[in-house]
């Protein structure tokens, strides 16, 4: 299919913000008359400071252009009152934002068109984004020549990081523009911040429009579309894609339950004031009910629930919790027998056109609301307590990713609790040592729900009973003490799960100077972007925030943290477990490499790559290490040798430094994880005393063995031969794994569970 094709529904909606210069930003049109954007963007075709939080006043209007649809009308818009969400520093605060400190929360804005749009525009479809998926985005003037495409890398609430895999380059200019799913035909979140390397600014700034040089990967962040109706939770419901398969069904079991003209009508105005649409009255119109169900976000869940309340009596509250839901409230009314089979038949076809929704807009709202405040479970102890044996990679940034998940599983004949408010249980259940009423919302929402669902409640008391009995929870189990130091080379301070902190250095012109960003990783957490740095820093400044992120955002202890650095190939050779802080800084100087586990990893390791590594880190207790001198620097020699072993993890290299780039290649593209060499010295007294610093350790304990090598040979200067203070260790352990938000560079990965 055509791009042009491909992308009609987005032209259709796409939005230019314009400001005294021309676009300052992107949109997309959400309903008839409003229009979704960044509040960043509106603050910059307003004049005012990107991060300004006071919403704008009402009589400030804006200009905006559909540049794909109508290139030279405007059209003035107004900021809707309730639709302003400024950015800020933390999720739950007003705190405000220091200008280039990524992510931020918020920096949402829905406005209010003053004028009809022009013909031909038409409101986007959204749907939730898939972590395997590309997406495109245009910038601010709608161009199609200024496509990106990029491929999702890992969701760190609240944004998902995505890298730009073809395209022009990234600037300014993106922001609050839809990421359209060109496979699905749909928006699947708004961009708000692209980060690009100093040195292709410098490199496109220098080659002139008309010029053509190579540009390094850059980064798009997006806020997903969970994190946009959770800060926006009053926006009308948006629109999905035309649902095809089982609409049919839907709409021959719709007649049988709205039989008369008088609940078809009490129907369509339930569902005009949950959409923002006039009520027509006609009273016959079931097709009219079903398009607008299957067109708009959980429009089928709204649409079951309309169709009830013509059934209770009360207007679909009636029941009480010992009730069996819909089919109790029809009994109530009358119309057990008929009516209840009419209903089920009804509920059987709405999962079938939207198999992964079955809670209404308020309902997923006051759930992510109580969600939100609650600390003691995480995202991946709770699926993984509701569905142990779900082997599908997950982008789970908090429990609201958890519940989207669990909205797709049905109850089964032994357990009748369906896993949606399982998992609602298991949060109760461990928040109510802390927070005794937020478990009793949390109580009174799974009752509502259990009646509307259908589920019997006294299944789910019985479930809540076994959770107490059992134990359940959905928090990580503690991690066991660890060993106490000795023969694992130090290998005692090391956990099973223990905070990592990743550094993504980025290329640059030369070696000396670092843009780079900063992930933190706890355990049962998503990793989480918590430093961005795209001007040029020397190493120092990198281990400054290193050692703020230490301080501010690992939750756990600081001491046990594991610093990753991710690098490019050609960098693997840098001394970095030699850079330190200014000796200037509280507390002195601080080494990361002296008192932190530091490794190097690269990002340059695929997927393609994962089968040998996986076979390798299997076999690692028996396998064995490589010792590559210099009868083994022929990178050809060295590939023959990783291809008769092929179980072999461990390499140690000890030929002249000048062959350690090929060889190092060599190792990575075979699925070796752990390579040790000395930056400066060869031959083969070297490579025994490397050998003899992992001899005797597992592989976990790589990291601390080499640590206090070089804590070592900084204790005794006056030991020329100590090996220590050149270590270089190249390490993706076997507790990591290819992350499913990274297609293809295998970076940033969290430990396995």
């Amino acid at each position: 299919m055509h791009a042009d094709v491909e992308d009609a529904a987005l032209h259709a909606a796409f939005v230019s913000v314009l400001g005294n210069g021309g676009p300052v930003g992107a949109g997309v049109l959400i309903a008839d008359d409003l229009v979704l954007t960044c509040a960043h963007v509106v603050n910059s075709a307003l004049g005012r400071g990107q991060f300004d939080q006071a919403a704008p006043p009402r009589d400030a209007l804006l200009r905006l252009a559909f540049p794909l649809v109508d290139r030279e009308r405007e059209v003035s818009a107004r900021v809707e009152p309730g639709g302003w969400r400024p950015p800020r520093a933390d999720a739950t605060g007003r705190a405000p934002v220091v200008p280039g400190r990524l992510a931020h929360h918020g920096d949402l804005a829905v406005l209010r068109l003053e004028g009809s749009v022009p013909p031909g525009a038409e409101p986007a479809p959204f749907q939730l984004h898939d972590c395997e998926r590309e997406v495109v985005a245009l910038w601010a003037s709608g161009n199609p020549a200024t496509t990106i495409r990029a491929r999702p890398r890992v969701v760190a609430a609240p944004w998902v990081a995505l890298d730009v895999v073809g395209g022009v380059g990234v600037s300014a200019g993106y922001s609050g523009g839809p990421l359209w799913d060109r496979a699905r035909q749909a928006v699947v979140g708004l961009v708000v911040a692209v980060h690009e390397d100093a040195q292709a600014v410098r490199a496109r700034a220098g080659a002139g429009a008309g010029g053509h040089q190579d540009r390094s990967p850059a980064v798009v962040y997006g806020i997903s579309l969970p994190a946009i109706e959770s800060e926006l939770p009053r926006m009308p419901p948006l629109r999905v894609p035309a649902a095809r398969r089982g609409v049919q069904q839907l709409l021959a079991a719709l007649e049988d339950v709205l039989a008369t003209p008088a609940s078809v009508a009490q129907c369509e105005r339930w569902l005009a004031a949950r959409f923002g649409f006039p009520a027509r009255d006609l009273g016959t119109d079931h097709a009219r009910l079903v398009r607008l169900a299957v067109g708009s976000r959980r429009g089928v869940p709204e649409l079951l629930e309309a169709a009830r309340g013509t059934l209770a009596p009360d207007g679909g509250t009636a029941g009480a919790p010992g009730a069996v839901g819909v089919a109790g409230a029809v009994g109530v009314a009358g119309a057990v027998g008929v009516a209840g089979a009419a209903w089920e038949r009804l509920r059987r076809a709405a999962r079938i056109v939207s198999p992964t929704e079955c809670l209404t807009l308020d309902q997923r709202r006051d759930l992510a609301g109580l969600l939100a405040r609650c600390r003691q479970a995480t995202p991946d102890a709770l699926l993984a307590a509701v569905l142990p044996y779900d082997a599908e990679p997950r982008a789970l940034s908090g429990l609201a990713d958890v519940i989207d998940v669990l909205e797709a599983y049905e109850p089964t004949d032994s357990q009748p609790v369906p896993p949606l408010l399982r998992a609602v249980v298991l949060v109760a259940g461990a928040e109510r040592q802390t927070a005794d009423l937020l478990t009793e919302d949390l109580q009174a929402w799974t009752e509502r729900v259990a009646r509307r669902m259908g589920v019997p409640w006294a299944a789910v008391c019985q479930f809540q009973a076994d959770v107490a009995d059992r134990g359940v929870a959905a928090k990580p189990p503690p991690a066991p003490p660890p060993p106490v130091d000795g023969a694992g080379g130090g290998a005692g301070r090391l956990g099973r799960a223990v905070p990592r902190v990743q550094i993504e250095l980025l290329p640059t012109g030369g070696s000396k100077l670092f843009t780079y960003q900063i992930w933190a990783w706890d355990a049962g957490a998503q990793p989480r972007l918590v430093v961005v740095q795209d001007r040029d820093a020397a190493s120092t400044r990198v281990v400054e925030d290193i050692r703020r992120v230490l301080r501010t955002e690992v939750r756990e202890d600081p001491e046990t943290a594991l610093v990753e650095f991710f690098v490019a190939p050609e960098w693997l050779g840098l001394a970095i477990d030699t850079w330190e802080s200014d000796e200037g800084d509280e507390g002195g100087a601080f080494v990361p490499g002296l008192t932190r586990r530091l490794v190097v990893r690269t990002t340059s390791r695929t997927r393609e790559c994962y089968a040998g590594w996986k076979r390798r880190t299997a076999a690692l207790a028996s396998a064995g290490r490589l010792v590559f001198g210099e009868k083994y620097a022929d990178h050809k020699v060295a590939r023959a040798n990783l291809e008769v072993r092929p179980d072999v993890g461990t390499v140690v290299l000890c030929c002249d430094p000048a062959r350690h780039g090929q060889l190092l290649r060599q190792c990575v593209q075979a699925g070796v994880h752990t390579v040790l060499w000395h930056r400066t010295d060869h031959g083969e007294q070297v490579g025994l005393d490397l050998s003899s610093v992992l001899e005797g350790t597992e592989p976990r304990g790589v990291p601390e063995a080499v640590r206090l090598e070089r804590a070592k040979a900084m204790a005794e200067p006056g030991i020329p031969t100590h090996r220590g203070g050149q270590l270089s260790l190249l390490h993706d352990p076997p507790d990591h794994r290819p992350p499913p938000l990274a297609p293809e560079p295998w970076v940033l990965a969290e430990p396995a569970s």
